[in-house]
């Protein structure tokens, strides 16, 4: 039930309001970093979910070892707010790019990922800008066919390649799994196979980092993994509630909406609409959110700032006026859609919190 504190909100700062309840981030984070401490794992949260240093920060003090980014603007961000040990887990190229990379590596502790030759062969020119040497592990693909090198004597080449370059250290392996057992098979198979091929050239990873928020029910299966990168569970969504990885009392953001117009018995519009919540199906999710305060609730579609809800399955519809919250099916795009959250405390707004990365795509 929308509450005086989401009231409060609406009055305050309008509606779409992307709102946040730290009792909740706080207890997302304690339960996993408990959980990476039990596996023997150092946790390094991926902070392209919430972009906003003093929730990095947050994870910090709870224990992680230090955190994942996507982008090279991202880790700038955070580096300027005072935030070390990044591990850019994204292949970097060009001029451009690596001399910005050079010129953060000089005064923050920074890894990066490669899956080819090509951005190996890059690289040694931001260690030399860096003037010390740049850490490079080898992004490794065990069924998920997005990036990734794809066979374990690909993984050793390329490691060999990179001890090899001028300025650069090998440093381990970065590996994203399926959610399924077979898929932490083969990446053990992959791992060991690569091991193997590695003591014959004298390496060995001092790194070994899985991924994935619905991969922490597998935290511990993968024999010599070193750490893992989970980024949704800060907030979680409806996906990772599909999923199984978090319960509706783990989803720690909601965009608070308004019902603008009802102009038919069985159907409304919320003033959220692909441009707050967006268009993503949330891997085949019966709609684009769901409406806490009217769970039978559909949002069927979207325009940019129109949600089309279908109330036909609704006993107790909304009226016009009427607040809602919604939690979106993939939170980590709502949340670079915005300039702020939200934060909330119990029945108490804390204030604003910037999202400061966001929209940094290089």
């Amino acid at each position: 039930m929308v509450g005086d504190v989401h009231r409060r909100i609406a009055r305050e700062f309008g509606t779409p309001a992307v709102v946040i309840d730290l009792d909740v981030v706080e207890r997302n984070i304690a339960r996993v970093q408990a959980a990476c401490d039990r596996a023997g794992l150092a946790n390094r949260p991926h902070i392209k979910t919430h972009k906003i240093p003093a929730l990095a920060m947050m994870q910090r003090a709870a224990g992680a070892k230090g955190i994942t980014c996507q982008k090279l603007g991202e880790a700038e961000v955070m580096a300027d707010a005072g935030l070390d040990d990044i591990l850019i887990s994204y292949n970097i190229l060009g001029v451009e790019k690596v001399e910005r990379l050079g010129a953060l590596r000089r005064h923050v502790d920074i890894a990066v990922c490669a899956d080819n030759p090509t951005v190996v062969d890059g690289l040694p020119r931001a260690a030399e800008i860096a003037g010390r040497p740049l850490p490079v592990l080898v992004e490794c693909d065990t069924g998920r066919k997005r990036a990734g090198v794809e066979t374990a004597a690909e993984a050793v080449e390329l490691a060999g390649r990179i001890a090899a370059s001028p300025g650069l250290e090998f440093a381990g392996f970065l590996m994203y799994p399926q959610e399924t057992p077979a898929s932490w098979a083969a990446t053990q198979r992959f791992l060991d196979t690569a091991l193997a091929g590695l003591r014959g050239g004298g390496l060995a990873p001092r790194i070994v980092s899985t991924g994935g928020t619905p991969n922490l029910a597998s935290l511990g299966q993968l024999a010599g993994a070193t750490e893992h990168r989970a980024g949704t569970y800060v907030f979680n969504d409806r996906m990772m509630m599909a999923c199984g990885a978090a319960t509706l009392a783990d989803c720690a953001l909601t965009v608070l909406s308004t019902v603008v117009s009802r102009a038919g018995p069985e159907r409304g519009i919320l003033d959220a609409g692909s441009k707050t919540l967006t268009a993503d199906p949330g891997g085949g999710l019966d709609g684009y959110g769901l409406v806490l305060e009217h769970p039978e609730a559909r949002i069927k579609a979207f325009a940019e700032e129109h949600g089309f809800l279908d109330l036909a399955a609704c006993n107790d519809r909304p009226k016009v006026g009427d607040l809602v919250r919604v939690i979106p099916n993939h939170v980590c795009v709502v949340v670079n859609m915005v300039d702020r959250l939200i934060a909330v405390r119990g029945s108490e707004i804390v204030g604003e919190m910037p999202v400061a990365a966001r929209g940094r795509i290089g």
